[in-house]
C-alpha cells in the first residue's frame, strides 16, 4: 500500500536543483519506497541496492560504473555502507553538470560526516520521518496511530499482533545488526537495558549519572550511548530554551524516544487500554504530537521551556521574530494554569496553542487556541 509523502514534492524540486540529494532517515522507514516513487517520474533511472552484494559488486570500479551511466538518476541505498565512494561522485558531479545522484542513509554519523566533507556545496540534505498522522488520513485513527507509531510496517500492518511482532523484530535487529553496520562496537543486551530505561523516563529531563548510576556505566559513556540513539533517529533529545532569558532555567535536555510503537514495544504495551492505564500514557502523546510538529515545523529551531520554579511549555519553535508556544495535554478537556502564562510572558510567545485531543478548536483567553494535532497539522502557519 503507498501512502503519498508531504516530501515528496521537495525531493523532487532538489533533484532538479542540486547534483545530489540526499534522504536521511531511520531504518525501515520508507526511504527506498519513496526513492522508488520518485524514480518512477523521471527517465532514465538506475536503483542500486548496497545491502546486496551483487548490487554492491557493480561499484567494484565506481568511476567506470558511474560513466558508463553518466545520462541516468543514479539512486544508491544504504549508501553508508560504501563512505570511499563520496569523493568518486564529488568528482563525478564536478566533471558533469547535469549528473544527478539520490542517496539514501539510515542516518549514521558516519554518512553525514563523511557527506559534508566531500560534497560540500553539492548536496541537500531532507530528512524522512514514520508517517505523520494526517499523511495517513483515513487510513488509520488517532487510538491506533498513537499505540502503533508510524512506522510503515507497524501501522500499516493487518493486525496489532502482527505489528509488534514487527517491532519487536525491529529493535532486536536494530541492536544486533544495524548498529554494527553503522560502526558501532555496543553489547546489544546493554543499549537494550539503556533503551529500556529511557522508555520508562520518556519525556523526562535527562540525568546522565543518575541513569549511569543504575547501569553500572559511567556518565560519559551514557551520553555517547544517547547521542548513538538520536544519531540514528531513535530518540529525540529536546534541548532548554534559554535565549535573553534572565531566569533560573533548567538547562538539562528532555529525552524523547521518537516513535509511540517502539516506545510501546520497549514497555511491552500491546493494547490501548494497557496504554491508558500506564504512567507512560501522557509523555506518550506528548512524542506523538512533538514529532508530527517537528515534521511539519523542519525549518524551525525548537526546544522545551521550564525554570527552576517550574514554569514550563512542551515546545517551543522559533524562526526569525516568531516564537510559537506549544502546550500538549493528553485529556480532551485539557486545563492551563497560571505557569503557563507566565512562560508566554517569558518567551515573547507570538502565538500560542494547545494541542489535546479534542472534538473541535475554540479559543482560550490571551488569543491561545485549542486545536487537536490532525487540524494543527493542517494549519497553514509555518510560513
Amino acid at each position: 500500500m503507498q501512502v503519498a509523502r508531504n516530501i515528496t514534492d521537495t525531493v523532487l524540486e532538489s533533484i532538479k536543483n542540486n547534483p545530489v540529494t540526499a534522504i536521511i532517515g531511520a531504518r525501515q522507514v520508507g526511504k527506498s519506497t519513496l526513492a522508488k516513487q520518485i524514480l518512477s517520474k523521471f527517465n532514465p533511472t538506475l536503483f542500486i541496492d548496497l545491502e546486496k552484494p551483487s548490487d554492491k559488486a557493480l561499484l567494484s570500479e565506481p568511476q567506470l560504473f558511474l560513466e558508463q551511466h553518466r545520462e541516468k538518476l543514479i539512486c544508491l541505498d544504504e549508501i553508508q555502507l560504501i563512505p570511499e565512494i563520496f569523493s568518486v561522485i564529488r568528482s563525478f558531479v564536478d566533471d558533469n553538470p547535469k549528473a544527478r545522484f539520490l542517496i539514501l542513509g539510515s542516518s549514521s554519523p558516519n554518512l553525514l560526516r563523511q557527506t559534508s566533507e566531500s560534497l560540500a556545496g553539492r548536496i541537500a540534505y531532507l530528512s524522512l520521518a514514520p508517517f505523520s498522522l494526517n499523511e495517513l488520513g483515513k487510513l488509520t485513527t488517532l487510538k491506533k496511530y498513537c499505540l502503533l507509531g508510524g512506522f510503515p510496517r507497524s501501522i500499516l500492518s493487518k493486525s496489532s499482533q502482527q505489528s509488534f511482532s514487527w517491532l519487536s523484530n525491529f529493535t532486536r535487529t536494530f541492536l544486533e545488526r544495524d548498529l554494527q553496520t553503522f560502526g558501532f562496537n555496543i553489547p546489544p543486551e546493554t543499549l537494550r537495558r539503556l533503551w529500556v530505561m529511557i522508555a520508562h523516563l520518556n519525556g523526562q529531563m535527562a540525568n546522565y549519572s543518575q541513569i549511569g548510576n543504575s547501569l553500572g556505566l559511567s556518565h560519559t559513556t551514557i551520553k555517547h550511548y544517547i547521542d548513538i540513539l538520536h544519531h540514528t533517529f531513535m530518540l529525540r533529545v529536546l534541548s532548554p530554551y534559554y535565549i535573553n532569558i534572565k531566569k533560573r532555567l533548567i538547562k538539562s535536555p528532555k529525552l524523547y524516544i521518537r516513535d509511540t510503537g517502539i516506545l510501546h514495544s520497549l514497555l511491552n504495551i500491546k493494547s490501548f487500554e494497557e496504554l491508558y492505564a500506564h504512567p507512560v500514557y501522557g509523555s506518550s502523546w506528548e512524542s506523538t504530537v512533538i514529532e508530527n510538529i517537528l515534521s511539519k515545523f523542519k525549518e524551525w529551531d525548537y526546544f522545551y521551556y521550564r525554570t527552576a520554579k517550574g514554569v514550563e511549555l512542551d515546545l517551543v519553535l522559533t524562526k526569525a521574530n516568531r516564537v510559537i508556544a506549544i502546550e500538549i495535554k493528553a485529556s480532551p478537556a485539557p486545563k492551563l494554569t497560571k505557569g503557563f502564562y507566565t512562560a508566554l510572558q517569558d518567551v515573547n510567545a507570538t502565538e500560542a496553542y494547545v494541542i489535546a485531543p479534542v472534538a473541535m478548536a475554540y479559543p482560550l483567553k490571551n488569543n491561545v487556541m485549542v486545536y487537536n494535532l490532525l487540524d494543527f497539522l493542517e494549519l497553514n502557519i509555518e510560513e
